[in-house]
């Protein structure tokens, strides 16, 4: 073996010219998507799950209502009939349906589509052939999940029962494998799917939903994370509907059981009532509301309040083309990300009172009071800007990092900071890991700490620490110290992190190491004097994966096998320009490599297309139609910044 030394790897330098034309550009057309209310709104795309679910609800609302009720509403019929005409339109080859017409056919929204055609008088003969092809997929789905697994468990059917094409037990423990233990979103399919009579007749059917204890929410909402409920934290609202619609249906056999949950049915219906915001909607999400609504209905409470909101919010978020998104919008989360995005060029490319408008709507937006759906203390921020948003980390520690790029040094602005600093070290786990709503709630996978929401914090913490009352800034340090210990505890033996918000449909497991990566690695970047322990080697090892996951064609998917697209090489690009100096070897050539990759989008106009890359909960997928464009801008911004370091 040779003892000279190794020359460093030739890399290419990145042409400025082609750079900044690129960068005039991403930066015009972000800009350009601000409403007339001067910050950024968004468009989530149209979902066949939110549409199914709504179709069912609204059908079965107006089956039960008194006509005084519906009196008062408007004639659901044709939102019903334009949502199946819109889910038969959109049924994938296959025969079955994804989250999004991007999305990949899944069992769970496959069966609510399936659903819904037999929820509504008519519709399986006006659509026979959408219907046939549903069920073929839907048996191929059910043989596929039950090789892979092995679900028996008590009173719950067996996995190995012989069952025909489509079977309803096999589709029952398809769904039910699915989730796991969890039962936030199978339960909720299961209960659709009896009372659209597709699971069968009468008690019959009901026998094969799996009972929530909705009783135990007229308990206080302190004691939720104690009790370990099969529901995480946003679906109390799902666990009180969902729980008394089959006790309504099936009611138990023990009578003390039977007696508790009967005389709590009043009492936890007045907590629905008083969860529910104004506008109707749960957490602005048509699925949630809908299962809410339909349960309602099915229940013999189609003429509560809660359920006439809930028509009315339905009827409302209804696009014309007949399709229902998974949330109303994400107004406060895709602003944050915008204005990150521009970074310190925001003061190039916006004038004072522009950035001033936004300055003052964020500051809107941040929650003054305790929340009365999660008990949430005053201080944080929701993903939008509608009453049913509730607050959560990742979109308070979004919303700090953004007034930090706003902050125009008025006292607002830093006891807003410093309300959700506090806000966000009252969150943290004990694992020092941060959790999206709740702390203590670490039953279930989606309010266990994430890795992702809590490098969000890092940078939030990071941003502001310098602000910051001395006493807060020694319990910034004491967070940053645990949540950098959580971070190397979770740290995957490659060196890759695995986010709970955004999955890749083309990865094995859904996971997304490139979003879970990059989102870390550039929070250990942003450390600075905050660096702790191995925190420095844990940055390393993560940019050390992104450089090894990289495409043969210069771009990043969710993992080193999967097609590239816009969001991931975007989001791993930025955190490789993230650099205090010009990058060398390895490092340099896949930052090269990334951003040509990038700016030939920018340059051929396919910068804007998005992909299925957003889990919501519960293995829900959406996308985003400001993703891309956001992203990009954030990507191109640090390697400029990089590049203005060598003049």
């Amino acid at each position: 073996m040779s003892d000279k030394p190794v020359a460093p790897l030739a890399v290419p330098r990145i042409d400025r010219e082609r750079l900044n034309r690129a960068l005039t550009k991403v930066r015009a057309a972000l800009l350009a998507e601000r409403g007339p209310h001067g910050h950024w709104e968004g468009e989530l795309s149209s979902s066949a799950l939110s549409t199914a679910t709504a179709v069912t609800a609204l059908e079965l609302w107006q089956r039960y209502a008194r006509p005084e009720s519906q009196s008062a509403i408007p004639n659901p019929q044709s939102a019903i009939a334009a949502g199946l005409q819109w889910l038969a339109a959109h049924q994938n080859a296959d025969g079955g349906w994804g989250d999004t017409t991007l999305s990949f056919s899944n069992i769970s929204t496959t069966a609510l589509c399936w659903a819904a055609f037999g929820a509504v008088p008519g519709a399986a003969a006006k659509w026979p052939e959408t219907v046939r092809r549903a069920e073929d997929c839907l048996a191929k789905q059910c043989l596929v999940i039950s090789d892979k697994s092995s679900v028996p468990r008590p009173s719950e059917p067996s996995a190995t029962t012989n069952y025909s094409p489509l079977d309803r037990t096999a589709l029952i423990i398809a769904i039910i494998s699915r989730y796991g233990k969890d039962r936030t979103f199978s339960v909720p399919i299961l209960t659709m799917c009896a009372l659209a009579g597709r699971l069968g007749e009468g008690k019959e059917a009901w026998r094969r939903v799996i009972q929530l204890p909705f009783e135990l929410a007229a308990l206080p909402q302190k004691f939720f994370a104690a009790l370990r409920l099969p529901v995480v934290s946003y679906a109390l609202p799902a666990l009180i509907a969902i729980g008394q619609v089959r006790h309504h249906h099936l009611p138990t056999r023990n009578p003390v059981l039977r007696l508790l949950r009967n005389r709590a049915r009043a009492k936890t219906l007045r907590v629905l009532e008083r969860i529910q915001p104004p506008g109707g909607g749960f957490l602005e999400a048509t699925p949630l509301t809908s299962f809410v609504t339909m349960s309602l209905a099915g229940s013999g409470n189609a003429d509560h309040p809660v359920a006439l909101r809930g028509v009315e919010f339905l009827l409302k978020s209804m696009r014309a083309d007949g399709s229902w998104p998974i949330d109303t919008n994400l107004a406060t989360w895709v602003t944050t990300l915008a204005v990150n995005a521009l970074g310190p060029s925001i003061h190039e490319v916006m004038s004072a009172e522009e950035r001033a408008r936004i300055l003052d709507w964020l500051l809107g937006q941040q929650y003054r009071t305790v929340h009365p759906y999660t008990d949430a203390a005053p201080g944080g921020w929701a993903w939008t800007d509608l009453p049913g948003g509730v607050p959560d980390a990742d979109d308070t520690a979004g919303a700090l990092m953004a007034l930090k790029q706003l902050d125009d040094g008025s006292p607002s602005v830093r006891e807003g900071a410093i309300a959700g600093v506090k806000w966000l070290l009252d969150l943290q786990n004990r694992d020092g890991g941060i959790p999206t709503f709740c702390r203590g709630w670490t039953n279930l996978p989606f309010d266990r700490s994430s890795p992702d929401i809590t490098a969000h914090a890092l940078i939030a913490w990071s941003a502001w620490i310098f602000d910051l009352p001395m006493p807060l800034q020694t319990k910034v340090r004491e967070a940053v110290q645990r949540a950098t210990v959580f971070l190397a505890k979770i740290r995957a033996p490659d060196g890759a992190w695995e986010p709970l918000w955004f999955g890749n449909q083309h990865e094995p497991k859904e996971a997304n190491s490139t979003y879970g990566t990059a989102r870390v690695a550039r929070a250990l970047g942003w450390l600075g004097p905050l660096h702790y322990g191995n925190s420095i080697e844990l940055w390393k090892a993560g940019y050390g994966w992104l450089i090894r996951a990289i495409g043969v064609k210069g771009g990043w998917g969710g993992a080193a096998d999967c097609p590239c697209s816009v969001e991931e090489t975007a989001l791993a690009v930025e955190m490789l320009g993230a650099s205090a100096k010009r990058p060398m070897g390895e490092y340099a050539a896949a930052l090269w490599r990334g951003t040509d990759w990038l700016l030939a989008r920018v340059e051929d106009g396919s910068w804007t297309q998005p992909a299925p890359i957003g889990f919501y909960f519960a293995k829900l997928w959406y996308y985003e139609r400001l993703y891309p464009m956001v992203f990009t801008v954030a990507a191109l911004e640090a390697v400029a910044r990089l590049e203005a370091t060598e003049q």
